[in-house]
């Protein structure tokens, strides 16, 4: 588990520089009688300017021209595949789904699933890093005039959530319980670079 954290924060804080400017964002709403989902995914890419093996640090170039430097942790696989021009691919993905369970009478919980997949030995590098994160609260109140519902989760903690659809507010009643699933995931790929 702590490489996993490790390798989480090396890749959003590579991330959080590549994608500061000129991402390609996508994002879909979906909602039907008690349940609702959104999705969104954003893609980031650079170039790489430069390698230095001794300190593993990769000068990168955003597509804007701004360029910043990224230091890679020992648990990347591949550094020393890593070549001046190589393409780098940063895909930022996340959903929630929210579903209505009438009556209720699960026991209300937080489950939280990591994954991690690296690219294999020789290849260049890359992976995919991610969770998900799956709650049962109970609905502990619904106040129709101010829209808002109220979920009681497993340590005892209440949030409101406002529910602006009016369909699915009249559908929701105290006793009922809500399954929120969160999923993110964080997928690098390097392409070589186009070689004349």
């Amino acid at each position: 588990m702590p490489k996993l954290k490790l390798l989480a924060a090396a890749l959003v804080i590579g991330f959080v520089q590549l994608g500061s400017v000129q991402a390609q964002t996508d994002a879909a709403v979906v909602k039907s009688p008690g349940k609702a989902a959104v999705a969104a995914k954003r893609t980031v890419t650079a170039e790489v300017l430069s390698v230095d093996p001794a300190t593993r640090t990769v000068r990168l170039k955003r597509e804007d021209g701004k360029t910043f430097e990224v230091q890679v942790g020992e648990e990347a696989r591949n550094f020393d595949q890593l070549r001046i021009g190589d393409k780098v691919t940063m895909t930022y993905r996340e959903g929630l789904s929210l579903s209505l369970k009438k009556g209720g009478g699960e026991a209300t919980s937080v489950e939280e699933t990591p994954s991690l997949e690296r690219a294999p030995q020789g290849a260049k590098p890359g992976g995919t890093i991610g969770r998900q994160v799956r709650v049962v609260a109970d609905v502990v109140g619904v106040n129709h005039k101010t829209k808002m519902v109220t979920l009681k989760g497993p340590e005892g903690d209440t949030v409101d959530l406002k529910v602006e659809d009016p369909e699915q507010l009249a559908n929701i009643k105290k006793g009922d319980q809500v399954e929120a699933v969160y999923t993110e995931a964080l997928a690098i790929s390097v392409q070589p670079a186009h070689t004349k």
